[in-house]
């Protein structure tokens, strides 16, 4: 596999491209195309908290919006289902972690939803707060047609949430390890099992090497290799 050396800035600068250019095609699969013809983009980007995917996704926002799109960024953080279902079997179970932790079906109903074709372009930015355990009560945000809606976080490629485009950003087990919290050090075989079950490299669109958070490598947009 062969990476490039780039900044974040200028590997958001590439997806903002891509994504602008991609405008107006139309008829792809998986491509959010309203019955008037407008389009809202879905982008993922993966990682372990580790990889800080809110930073890319951000770098990503500020791009698109200099692109003249609207954006809203959502992080999977906010759709963690309350401590007493997340913590059923224990406050460190991996089985949990990796499927019982994030509210998938909020996500499909609450940010999915709202930009499938003939959605409404309502999108929930968060619900749960995990620090006091209760309902955020934001309020919805109205992403116009042609909107970008960017969903980042980790285990976002295990469960078929359509995406335009995705993004993952990985990490070497060293590099998981030092980087991940104390506190989170429980998680780091959920993440091994990702990796093998799942398979998020070669599902993605474009890879990201971020052991060195200074100097990322990407592979570039390559489209899903499995």
């Amino acid at each position: 596999m062969q990476l490039e050396a780039i900044t974040w800035q200028r590997m958001a600068e590439r997806l903002a491209g891509h994504l602008d250019e991609g405008e107006g095609e139309g008829g792809s699969e998986g491509e959010s195309q309203r019955g008037d013809g407008a389009a809202w983009r879905r982008v993922c980007v993966d990682g372990a908290p580790a990889a800080r995917t809110g930073v890319l996704a951000e770098e990503l926002a500020g791009a698109l919006r200099l692109c003249g799109r609207s954006v809203q960024v959502v992080a999977a953080e906010g759709f963690l289902r309350p401590a007493s279902l997340r913590f059923e079997f224990g406050r460190e179970d991996v089985d949990s972690y990796l499927g019982g932790w994030y509210d998938t079906a909020a996500l499909w109903r609450e940010v999915f939803g709202p930009t499938d074709p003939g959605g409404t372009g309502r999108v929930l930015p968060d619900l749960w707060d995990p620090v006091t355990d209760r309902a955020t009560r934001s309020p919805y945000v109205e992403l116009p047609p042609g909107g970008v809606l960017i969903v980042h976080g980790p285990l976002l490629l295990g469960h078929w949430f359509p995406f335009d485009l995705s993004v993952h950003i990985s990490l070497s087990p060293g590099a998981l390890a030092r980087r991940t919290e104390e506190s989170a050090r429980w998680t780091l075989p959920a993440f091994a099992r990702y990796e093998t079950e799942t398979g998020p490299a070669a599902l993605a669109d474009a890879l990201v090497r971020a052991d060195d958070p200074r100097h990322p490598a990407w592979t570039g947009l390559t489209g899903p290799t499995g």
